[in-house]
């Protein structure tokens, strides 16, 4: 299964921030599943990728032409990108789920590009789970709510349709086994 990380490329962040994404390549490798990330040799990207890399995931890294230079060596798989836009696109287009580890406007783009293609898409199955640590998102997900419940939505699809919110390591692998378990018996 492809999973597809959004997450920070800032250095000295946290100990929550870089725990919950060293967790999460470490899940995605041991459970036999690919990593498709921005590809980024920093910050919590590069913990991830190292992780998952550590424990034997194919690591995918989609890199627009502006961060070529900090392209992450550990990449099996490098797939340019001519910009921020191709890059989600591309991302968008590899993963079976998606995972967005706290970041920042990028990562808030990368979510929120996501969740608006599967909306379009009349995807009903694919999943985004959000790791909301320490409440970084909840006034984004409190605005997502609202949009949803308003009459600029269409059949008012809330969040929770498609994003599944969490707040610990321990919650974000909780709901990934679900959705790896339930896609392994889709097949």
């Amino acid at each position: 299964m492809n999973i597809a990380v959004y997450c920070s490329s800032r250095s000295n962040l946290d100990r929550c921030f870089i725990d919950a994404a060293a967790a999460l390549g470490e899940w995605i490798g041991k459970n036999g599943n690919n990593l498709v990330y921005g590809g980024s040799n920093a910050g919590t990207m590069h913990t991830l990728a190292q992780a998952a890399h550590d424990a034997g995931a194919h690591i995918t890294g989609v890199v627009p032409q502006c961060f070529a230079h900090r392209a992450d060596p550990l990449v099996d798989t490098l797939i340019p990108a001519k910009d921020l836009a191709e890059r989600k696109d591309i991302m968008i287009d590899l993963a079976d789920t998606f995972v967005v580890l706290p970041g920042g406007i990028g990562t808030i783009d990368e979510w929120i590009s996501t969740l608006t293609h599967l909306v379009v898409a009349g995807d009903t199955s694919t999943r985004i789970i959000v790791v909301n640590i320490r409440g970084i998102f909840d006034n984004m997900i409190a605005q997502l709510d609202t949009t949803a419940a308003s009459p600029f939505s269409r059949g008012g699809t809330p969040i929770q349709g498609h994003c599944i919110i969490v707040d610990c390591t321990e919650d974000m692998i909780n709901q990934l086994n679900k959705i790896t378990h339930n896609h392994d018996n889709e097949k």
